[in-house]
């Protein structure tokens, strides 16, 4: 049997079918750097409490090159160590967005000056494509697998 978001969408068959275009355009076809796309990830299992997406993307997003420092603040819940250059500018967008559902213009421009227009767009579905699957996994209390990454403190 299927574990995670996938458990849960097959309830939805056509739904799911048409979620997996979106998937495999970030996975296979978006230029947005795999170490922006794992942080995107964590940002959002950490902003939407999700164990399963923090389970399934901590231990990569440290491959990726995200400090195991950061990693592990933003686990616990601790203040974040500063990052640099797209990490930060990542970090402060996530920060706001889900923090506000908004972001500072000043935060605004320093994501569309870095990324542009087509890869912040695309940041910005990937963090919405994620909390989707959060909210399945959260609601139907989808059970986080053994082993892997420490889970995030809650």
């Amino acid at each position: 049997m299927e574990n995670g978001p996938g458990s849960v969408m097959i309830n939805s068959p056509e739904m799911r079918k048409r979620a997996n275009h979106l998937v495999f355009y970030f996975r296979q076809e978006s230029e947005l750097p795999q170490n922006i796309q794992e942080m995107a990830m964590i940002l959002t299992a950490r902003a939407k409490n999700c164990q399963y997406i923090w389970y399934a993307h901590a231990a990569r997003a440290r491959e990726e090159g995200i400090p195991d420092a950061f990693v592990d603040a933003l686990r616990d819940k601790k203040p974040l160590p500063k990052l640099t250059g797209a990490e930060q500018i990542v970090v402060d967008y996530a920060t706001q967005l889900f923090g506000a559902n908004r972001v500072s213009d000043a935060t605004f421009k320093a994501a569309l000056d870095h990324f542009g227009a087509q890869l912040l767009t695309e940041l910005t579905t990937m963090m919405g494509y994620y909390s989707m699957l959060a909210l399945n996994v959260n609601a139907f209390e989808v059970e986080r697998p053994e082993g892997g990454e420490a889970p995030l403190v809650v």
